[in-house]
């Protein structure tokens, strides 16, 4: 019997759904209901299912929200999406993210079984499918190395997976938990060697291996997949992955091999934890050498939390930003990176004054003067993270270019905010003086501004040239009078700060498409 799921925060819907399904096919599914994207995730978490019909548009988790999550599933559900017919957005959104079918409600039920009698088409394919593969599943042929690197992936994936599945899923790749002692190692290639495909990375790591090493890497009990980063991760029996990195990545290595091994555990629920103390490895090595190096976490002095990252000089540093003092930013920033002190430190402390830079200086600068050059956007992607750097200088050339490009980009925002106030006192000029002879020379030397100077940022704050603004300006005094007062036309003409009635008429007509005599009769017409 297959399991279907009926998601949807209307009650009447779910019950509705499963009635119909149930006289349709009566004992053909074992039907659960969910009210909201969390609930159905936590379903199929626990007790799988082989389809998914949710609604759209749900609170907290939506079904969009929910169909990107179980695309993260080893063995992913078909799904069928329930919509209105003005959520066509959300529908694209769905079949960009694998979605079997949508539904239009309110159901139709012929359309329902027809979806359901597709999906038990594509779910007899793929268990035929399934049963042909299962005699291909041996070492070396790539379709067991798949199998293990998405299981193992899959629970990298998950923070919040608890000990007992992981041992579950490490126990359906063949990992055993028998108590023996075993290692977590990441290995990573340059940038540009960094695999882009399993096959690809197994390849290269069979060729820095020593032939008679050979066995030992293509053993039962050794297993190979690629993380998230494209770095190469390698668990099995403790001295054989160290016996193996070690041939991969001898001292003074090139080109540039970097990896990392965990502590040695005998529990497989410690996986995640032991793929973090090999992280923490691999990263070290960042600072501690130019060239190829393995770290054992268990070698790495415990340094987190001795360090004081330097928030101070961070904080100035956001605040001398655009100010003209590029020379003390240089030199606190050369304070905060210092290379002695990293080395000193460790990673611990270089994450933590990578992750304030990010927080106190380039990001608080997008918040407060948004976003603009393209190549600016380009280096603060890179300086994100460390990750992104083979060596500590290259992170911190990088940061120092970003702070000289921001130092640049604030500086003119700042001008830009400033001529604004000098152009909103400009407007505000205008707005209590059109009735005089007004012109820009006028105007640009009440605020103190260059003319030309004047021109440009006047039209980037207003939208319109200095003439095209005034005339606005003095039509809508126009239209007021010629709606609330008795007077002539040529008076209001005058009034407003034209030199005559013909200019007045022609200018008025342009902008409202009706002489000044027609408006004012149209107006009284309307009460």
């Amino acid at each position: 019997m297959r399991k279907l799921l009926i998601v949807d925060d209307e009650k009447n819907i779910r019950l509705g759904v499963s009635s119909m399904i149930r006289r349709e096919f009566a004992g053909a599914y074992e039907i659960e209901l969910a009210s909201d994207g969390e609930e159905a995730l936590r379903i199929v978490r626990d007790a799988g299912a082989h389809i998914v019909i949710t609604d759209i548009r749900m609170p907290g988790m939506d079904g969009i929200a929910l169909l990107r999550e179980l695309q993260t599933f080893p063995v992913k559900p078909l799904v069928f999406i329930l919509s209105g017919h003005d959520d066509f957005a959300y529908a694209k959104e769905a079949i960009r993210n694998g979605v079997k079918g949508y539904l239009l409600k309110p159901i139709v039920r012929e359309e329902l079984y027809e979806a359901l009698q597709q999906a038990e088409k594509e779910l007899d394919r793929q268990e035929a499918r399934q049963v042909a593969q299962r005699g291909k599943l041996t070492a070396g042929s790539g379709e067991l190395e798949s199998f293990h690197s998405s299981q193992l992936n899959y629970i990298l994936m998950h923070p919040e997976m608890d000990a007992s599945e992981i041992r579950q899923r490490l126990a359906t790749v063949g990992f055993a938990d028998n108590g023996s002692g075993w290692r977590l190692g990441l290995l990573r290639f340059p940038p540009d060697l960094r695999p882009r495909e399993l096959d690809e990375g197994l390849a290269r790591l069979e060729r820095l291996v020593p032939r008679d090493l050979q066995p030992l890497l293509n053993s039962a009990s050794t297993f190979v997949f690629m993380d998230k980063d494209r770095s190469l991760v390698l668990l099995g029996p403790a001295d054989g992955v160290l016996c193996l990195l070690r041939a991969a990545v001898p001292d003074g290595s090139g080109p540039l091999l970097r990896a990392g091994v965990s502590r040695e555990k005998c529990d497989a629920a410690l996986f995640k934890e032991a793929y973090r103390e090999a992280l923490s490895a691999l990263r070290s090595t960042f600072i501690a050498s130019a060239c190829g190096r393995l770290q054992l976490v268990e070698e790495l002095e415990e340094k987190r939390g001795r360090g004081e990252i330097p928030r101070e000089h961070i904080r100035q540093i956001s605040n001398k930003l655009g100010t003209g003092r590029l020379g003390e930013i240089k030199a606190l920033l050369a304070h905060v990176l210092d290379a002695r002190t990293a080395r000193e430190e460790g990673v611990a402390y270089v994450e933590g004054v990578s992750s304030l830079l990010n927080k106190d200086v380039f990001d608080q600068v997008f918040h407060t003067y948004g976003e603009q050059s393209v190549e600016i956007l380009r280096i603060y992607k890179k300086a994100g993270t460390i990750d992104n750097f083979e060596h500590y200088h290259e992170y911190a050339d990088c940061a120092g270019r970003l702070v000289e490009l921001l130092d640049e980009y604030v500086g003119r925002m700042k001008q830009v905010h400033v001529d604004h106030i000098e152009i909103k006192r400009a407007v505000k000029y205008m707005e209590e003086n059109y009735a005089r002879d007004l012109n820009m020379a006028m105007v640009s030397n009440y605020v103190s501004l260059n003319y030309t100077y004047f021109s440009k940022i006047f039209k980037e704050y207003t939208g319109d040239n200095f003439v095209g603004y005034l005339k606005k300006i003095r039509i809508s005094r126009a239209k007021e009078l010629l709606e609330s007062s008795h007077s002539k036309v040529y008076e209001i003409a005058e009034q407003v700060g034209f030199e005559n009635t013909k200019l007045f008429t022609r200018v008025f007509k342009e902008k409202e498409g009706i002489t000044p005599q027609e408006y004012r009769a149209k107006r009284y017409m309307e009460g």
